[in-house]
């Protein structure tokens, strides 16, 4: 894999961007996805920016672009054709990583559709799974896109800092991706304990307010 990476950066920038986006294409769209290293591909397209062989921004542009409309063309193929490809040989010896992304998803419901996609299998295998549970798509499709923007501008941005360390620096973000997943959720969770103190208190204020106004009426 190395030896094909060190290849495609000698070819045109056009043809660099070619390839990573239908790789990210491939890996969302196909509920078979995570045997396209869509990830890798990705972190190459920035490379390819630091080296001047494409801008950042359209390096950026493309990988958004392949995330979201592979996510939405896998949603697709999982609300038509879910239950069938469960039952493939591809996806048989796979079944225990299966039914872990569909109790996520049952969990989490469409938040789940952002937290896969930084994790490769979940990536792959989501956008299908969402589909395959009629997940109303607009909701789908709000996720989807965060997840989408986000992944892409943080894997292309990794590649345009690392330069020549790309493969040092995608396997470190491969392995530390649940780490930055826990982080966020966290981060969440914690934004929504504070908003709800937060109006409990306001509430708890107008309610003394108004206790206030009507002893002062009675007196």
């Amino acid at each position: 894999m190395t030896a094909v990476v060190d290849q495609l950066l000698n070819a045109p920038g056009w043809l660099v961007l070619l390839v990573a986006g239908l790789a990210v294409f491939s890996e969302d769209a196909l509920f078979v996805g995570f045997v396209f290293p869509g990830e890798t591909l990705a972190v190459l397209a920035g490379v390819a920016a630091s080296r001047g062989m494409v801008s950042l921004w359209s390096a950026m542009a493309v990988v958004i672009l392949a995330a979201v409309v592979g996510d939405s063309v896998g949603y697709e193929v999982g609300k038509h054709f879910g239950q069938r490809l469960l039952r493939t040989r591809l996806l048989r010896h796979r079944q225990h990583r299966i039914h872990q992304a569909q109790d996520y998803l049952a969990r989490r419901g469409a938040p789940a559709v952002f937290l896969g996609r930084w994790t490769a299998f979940f990536r792959a295998v989501m956008p299908a799974l969402a589909g395959s549970a009629s997940m109303p798509y607009r909701r789908f499709l709000a996720f989807n896109a965060l997840g989408g923007v986000t992944w892409s501008i943080a894997v292309v941005t990794l590649g345009y800092l690392a330069g020549a360390s790309y493969a040092q620096v995608q396997h470190t973000f491969g392995r530390y991706a649940a780490l930055t997943v826990a982080g966020i959720v966290v981060l969440t969770i914690g934004v929504i304990v504070a908003r709800r103190l937060l109006a409990a208190r306001r509430a708890e204020d107008a309610e003394n307010q108004t206790e206030e106004a009507s002893d002062g009426v009675a007196d």
